[in-house]
């Protein structure tokens, strides 16, 4: 993870910044660029999208997104998944999705990448539920654990069989065992 200190630049300035490969985020005044995935992360992460918004994008009720920046509270955010309720969705006046998402989301999930800082991540998502995040995920491969970030800053450890919560419109039933089994490939 790369991370320099730039006291002058603000948060508009940061996002008139080239975009980086993988992504910079904008936090506490400092850009810090995000670890470059590798296959778990990958798969899981491809997995949830695909799986949320099978339940999701038909009725109209939710949407997952890859890597979406987000910015609000100061800071400019691409967590791993984000989940948008529908009517939430940024959208331009002729009614397409918006380039700028300047809200936090309804769902932020991250997945712990081999390199990354947990407290780093956890305070991602920390920060999305100081500002309006209904849940967040932080998803250890390593450990196969889930913490569940809700607002207030309650955070619930989660494994084995025990059931994910989502958010309450969604009608999707995952367990922490469940999530992890997507990693094995057969």
């Amino acid at each position: 993870m790369l991370e320099t200190v730039a006291p002058s630049l603000t948060l508009e300035e940061f996002l008139q910044l080239p975009e980086t490969k993988p992504a910079s985020e904008f936090i506490n005044g400092k850009i810090i660029q995000k670890v470059m995935p590798q296959g778990e992360h990958s798969i899981l992460q491809g997995q949830l999208c695909e799986t949320i918004n099978s339940v999701t994008k038909p009725s109209k009720i939710a949407y997952a997104f890859p890597e979406l920046r987000c910015v609000f509270g100061g800071n400019a955010l691409v967590p791993d998944v984000t989940v948008f309720r529908w009517e939430r969705i940024p959208r331009t006046p002729s009614g397409r999705i918006a380039n700028r998402f300047e809200i936090p989301p309804d769902w932020s999930i991250e997945i712990l990448s081999p390199d990354q800082s947990l407290t780093k991540v956890l305070g991602n998502l920390l920060h999305c539920c100081q500002h309006g995040t209904e849940l967040g995920w932080l998803i250890d491969p390593n450990e196969e654990i889930i913490l569940v970030v809700f607002p207030e800053q309650k955070i619930q450890l989660l494994k084995g069989d025990e059931s994910l919560p989502v958010l309450s419109e969604i009608d999707l039933k995952l367990s922490v065992d469940q999530i992890f089994s997507w990693l094995n490939i057969e």
